[in-house]
């Protein structure tokens, strides 16, 4: 029987109800060529190697149920495409709240935002001895935009726990030295920040600005504009929460601009919250730019998406990297990997060189 992959969920949100909806959807199609996957097989593990081993919410919808009943309690609100997901014999805890609610999130109907429940929030203590009972390998942090102190506090359970460190929100642990140090200093794999959608707003707008610096147009002005009806975008209608999901995208747009744009020319973030869309995400970007001769041209792009299985199928990815990093006796920043499945990575390459960078991290050709 090939080893399992142990991880830590910490937020069973859409994201968290996509990515194990998917490892049973791969483990029932499980063949080499299924649609859907950038990878079938990395270091020997495949998707349906991965098995949860705890979770987190603050939800009482989701606290105290097995996380294959959470990931399908309100206000979740994303793609069932596959509804048979066995029980994994994993009780959903009450984790910390701190600042992971945004204040005007009470404001809302229950089946739009959480509801608050009374178990007592664990201590850093508590958190750390369940992740070693638990035998957790890896962390995810799906915790909501803005989620500063929360954030952190589960990266440093993970690092007292010797827990390898997903960091899928815009907060920035990977790309700050002062963990990244940390994390090397004790030899835990650390992959972040913000995860980047398999084919999304940010990729999309990545490709047609290096499309556009091959060749030899001279991007203007361009904006990216995002709406959605799942609780991350009910959540970032608080513009206060969002100072790094701002940075994050706008800085993956202009890591590969062959030239700079003032801040007043590039607009890149979440718009606006559509309950109806629910989790499904509608991004309109709008290219402004020269020619041969000076002569202008544009490009207006509408795409849609459902978000959080466009997020797991890079989160399934990432999970066996850091197995694998693990497997090697590797840690601290895994900068080849953060940089192809994060928007805001430690070190910022384009799409292309990131791919091959992380082709051979799996390979064994990089160490890193």
């Amino acid at each position: 029987m090939p080893k399992k992959i142990k991880i830590v969920i910490v937020g069973v949100g859409n994201c968290a109800s996509s990515l194990l909806q998917g490892i049973e959807y791969y483990r029932k199609n499980n063949v080499k060529d299924a649609i859907g996957l950038m990878h079938w097989d990395i270091g020997g593990y495949k998707p349906c190697d991965i098995e949860v081993a705890a979770a987190f919410d603050i939800d009482k919808r989701k606290v105290g149920k097995d996380v294959s009943e959470a990931i399908f309690a309100p206000p979740n609100c994303t793609t069932v495409f596959c509804s048979d997901v066995p029980r994994a014999g994993v009780r959903v805890q009450m984790g910390r709240v701190l600042d992971g609610v945004a204040e005007h999130m009470k404001y809302y109907e229950d089946k739009h935002t959480f509801v608050p429940g009374d178990e007592k929030e664990p201590s850093e203590e508590d958190v750390v001895h369940l992740l070693r009972e638990s035998g957790a390998e890896i962390m995810l942090n799906y915790l909501p935009v803005g989620s500063e102190d929360a954030a952190r506090f589960y990266a440093g359970c993970a690092l007292e726990a010797e827990v390898a460190f997903i960091n899928c929100i815009p907060v920035f642990i990977a790309s700050d030295s002062g963990w990244a140090e940390k994390f090397q200093a004790k030899g835990i794999p650390l992959i972040g920040d913000d995860i980047k959608a398999q084919l999304g707003a940010t990729i999309t707008h990545r490709m047609l600005s290096d499309l556009f610096k091959k060749r030899g147009v001279k991007l203007e002005r361009t904006y990216q504009l995002n709406t959605g009806g799942n609780t991350d975008f009910l959540n970032m209608l608080n513009w206060n929460r969002l100072a790094s999901k701002k940075i994050s995208k706008t800085e993956a747009v202009q890591s590969v601009l062959s030239e700079r744009l003032d801040p007043d020319d590039i607009h890149v973030g979440p718009s606006d919250y559509v309950p109806w869309q629910k989790d499904n995400k509608v991004c309109f970007i709008r290219m402004e730019g020269k020619l041969f001769g000076d002569v202008p041209m544009n490009i207006d792009l509408r795409l849609s998406v459902e978000d959080s299985p466009n997020s797991a199928g890079v989160a399934i990815d990432a999970i066996r990297c850091s197995k694998v990093a693990l497997d090697r006796g590797r840690g601290g920043v895994l900068y080849s990997p953060s940089a192809y499945f994060m928007k805001h990575p430690p070190r910022q390459f384009c799409d292309d060189e990131a791919y091959k960078m992380t082709e051979e991290f799996i390979s064994g050709k990089r160490e890193e």
